[in-house]
């Protein structure tokens, strides 16, 4: 194997992003002291040569080797037949020959001793079975010979701070501190031609196409401690590996804000489904969680996450949530004060001293209170003042500036006045000037000065709630999670005799040991194999009772009368274990029966559900929300990706619209909180513990008042077969 490479890759792995020889991770992606183009073409038109033009044309000083066996020389650069013709090292080989020919060309860079491609050609498992085999060749050659690849079907690789453009992209964005990765290659192109219009910057862009080897987690590490990056911008439809980029984005946003589009929101792959939890769960919800878990701001549409690279690119996040709104119109100051309440910030309340400055200055027809209205007839010098008091007051975290073109504006002097007394200040400043033409050159020059600005209102706001979020994880330690005791022994034996019967589907008895050796309170209970049996058990245990058929081919044992609550004398029970056997028989004639449970009527409290399924990308996704029939009509649960710690699990909690009914209502007292938590902290570790844990669901967990504790009534657990 190539001796550079190997330490390059040894970094990728978490060994450290320096290899021994000082490269940076990924480094020759980015700065490469040398490029050859294989496929280079004399051709306007194609690919080829307008990757190659590109590469002269961006700025990039690095030596610059077409590869064409056909030609001599390519505008004005000398051709080479092979990359083993080249006299000097190549860094970077950017490949653009038919999909076929990749292979071959891979084993002539790793003869060459070059550890870094990037194979812009199509033609592989976006294509078809073929294309399949072939791009599982192409990764094996590259592993073998240890060339790390970007691609294959991609758009190509920029860096703006050394002019490397290795891409077929129309145009080279201005050198910002912004860097883009994107799965979507016609995306990108987009993005970029987009961004050029914008003037918005980057300091790298990435389109991975088919992400082979190099993919999200590697630029995340690669970006981590790049200087000329503070933002990392991402439009990604997949991950193969969860866990890992859990692990590094949940570091790397500690440094600097990620911002994603994910697309695809529905369910990863068709699958049966039997609980509660696996209806409701789909990859959206898992990435949601992964996000929310790891500080990663989600974007839901390219829109916003334009909206927020700026914000993120030119502000820094505000302390806290309290907003300062000027306007020279009322209606727009109306929609930025509901926009405010819809996002969860607070419109500031203005400090006296901050009230008398602005009587002093404003008319008399101004509103001196947030939102402060410096009326219709502002000019550039008095809406600059209110902008300058109202940073000044220390009640305000942010403010969004807001103006309209009224025949009294001056929109080019209300920006350079906006944008000084932003630079001057600590606090983010986001701008709304609305309007078309009359507002251009005001636009561009609070981005020249570094004020994001948004053509509405609620665009603004919903940028600086996202910095506001981002401010709030920043501020939160990095929480421990514990591991709880448990009898895990006694788990693994109950679910090798499940299999071992071939089943996967558990029995209640054995979901409740389950629960019973993670410690989780349950009802007294016994199965009884006889109705006289049945009479004594409820004896034993008190009256009143429930009663449950007992089988694992019956999974939803109220759908066919296997469910009796508040049973109260003996009679009672003989009668319900006869009409439970009876309608068993009729409705399901080929379950196993197995008896009847008679279990302890537990006092009501808030019905509740903690449940868990596993997601194909990040693996145990656990559920919580009101229980019982509620969650089958409400639908209204949070989701987390296990393990995690106790102020995830109390987010969860409070993350429900029904929260309030938990914390107590109307004078009604709460839940106890404090025992939910206890419980998916449990429901957490077990599944940690036994990634077999297919799908399973506590429903209802009963949950008494403050102090009083929870109780696991129902539940259900299905495991792999192997």
């Amino acid at each position: 194997m190539n001796q550079k490479r190997s330490a390059d890759l040894s970094a990728g792995t978490g060994a450290g992003d320096r290899s021994p020889s000082g490269t940076s991770y990924l480094e020759h992606f980015f700065r490469p002291r040398s490029v050859a183009v294989i496929g280079a073409s004399t051709h306007p038109g194609k690919v080829g040569h307008d990757i190659l033009r590109n590469m002269i044309s961006s700025g990039y000083e690095g030596k610059v080797y077409p590869i064409n066996p056909h030609a001599s020389e390519i505008l004005g650069l000398r051709c080479y037949r092979s990359v083993k013709e080249v006299e000097g090292e190549i860094d970077l080989a950017v490949i653009v020959v038919p999909a076929p020919a990749v292979l071959s060309v891979i084993e002539e860079c790793g003869e060459k001793h070059i550890d870094s491609a990037i194979v812009i050609s199509a033609g592989f498992k976006e294509s078809g079975s073929e294309g399949v085999e072939r791009e599982r060749k192409l990764a094996a050659a590259a592993a073998r010979l240890g060339i790390r690849i970007v691609g294959p079907n991609c758009l190509g690789v920029m860096a703006t701070d050394v002019g490397l453009n290795t891409s077929f992209a129309r145009g080279f964005p201005a050198r910002g501190n912004v860097a883009l990765m994107s799965q979507s290659g016609a995306l990108a192109t987009a993005i970029i031609d987009w961004s050029i219009q914008q003037g918005i910057g980057y300091s790298k862009f990435v389109s991975f196409g088919n992400g082979v080897d190099v993919g999200v987690v590697d630029l995340l590490r690669a970006w981590e401690d790049d200087p000329e990056t503070k933002v990392i911008v991402a439009y990604m439809e997949g991950l193969p590996n969860g866990p890992a980029f859990m692990e590094v984005a949940r570091r790397v946003s500690r440094k600097k804000p990620i911002i994603v589009v994910k697309s695809g929101g529905t369910e990863a792959g068709a699958r049966a489904v039997s609980s509660h939890t696996g209806s409701l769960a789909g990859s959206d919800q898992a990435y949601d969680a992964a996000f929310r878990q790891t500080g990663v701001i989600r974007a839901r549409s390219v829109e916003a996450l334009f909206d927020l690279a700026i914000a993120f690119s030119y502000q820094g996040p505000p302390q806290g949530r309290r907003v300062g709104i000027i306007t020279n119109a009322g209606g727009p100051g109306i929609m930025a004060t509901d926009a405010l309440e819809r996002a969860g910030l607070a419109l500031a309340p203005m400090d006296s001293s901050t009230v008398a400055q602005l009587r002093q200055r404003l008319p008399e027809a101004s509103n001196f209170y947030n939102p402060i209205d410096v009326l219709g007839d502002a000019d550039a010098e008095r809406y600059t003042f209110a902008v300058d008091a109202v940073l000044r007051d220390p009640n305000v975290d942010g403010l969004v500036a807001l103006v309209t073109p009224q025949a009294m504006t001056e929109p080019e002097q209300t920006a350079e006045g906006l944008a000084q007394k932003a630079s001057a200040s600590s606090k983010p400043v986001l701008a709304c000037f609305m309007g078309g033409n009359t507002m251009t050159k005001a636009t561009e020059i609070l981005s020249q000065h570094r004020v994001p600005n948004y053509p509405y209102p609620e665009r603004a706001v919903g940028a600086l709630e996202a910095m506001a979020r981002y401010r709030e994880w920043l501020a939160e330690p990095e929480e421990e999670i514990p591991v709880l005791e448990a009898d895990r022994d006694a788990v693994r034996s109950i679910f090798k005799q499940a299999r071992d019967e071939g089943r996967v589907n558990l029995i209640e008895v054995e979901a409740r040991e389950v629960l019973r050796a993670y410690g989780m309170r349950l009802p007294k209970s016994k199965v009884a194999q006889s109705a006289e049996e049945a009479a004594a058990f409820a004896r034993e245990i008190g009256f009143p009772v429930v009663m449950k058929i007992v089988s694992p081919d019956i999974l939803h044992k109220s759908d066919i009368g296997g469910v009796r609550l508040g049973i109260a004398s003996h009679q009672d029970v003989i009668d319900s274990y006869d009409l439970m056997m009876l309608r068993a028989r009729r409705f399901a004639p080929d379950a196993v029966l197995r008896g009847v449970m008679v279990q302890e009527m537990v006092e009501a409290g808030r019905e509740v559900i903690i449940g868990s399924t596993r997601d194909p990308q990040f693996g145990p996704l656990v559920m919580f929300g009101l229980g019982g029939i509620y969650v089958e009509i409400l639908k209204d649960v949070s989701f987390r990706v296990a393990p995690f710690g106790t102020r995830q699990a109390r987010q969860m909690i409070e993350e429900i619209r029904s929260a309030p009914l938990l914390r107590g209502a109307r004078g009604e007292r709460g839940a106890d909180i404090d025992a939910i938590v206890q419980c998916l902290l449990t429901v957490s570790q077990l599944v940690t513990d036994f990634p077999e844990v297919v799908e399973m669901d506590i429903n209802p967990l009963e949950v008494g008042e403050p102090g009083a504790g929870a109780v696991a009534v129902d539940a259900r657990i299905t495991i792999a077969e192997e």
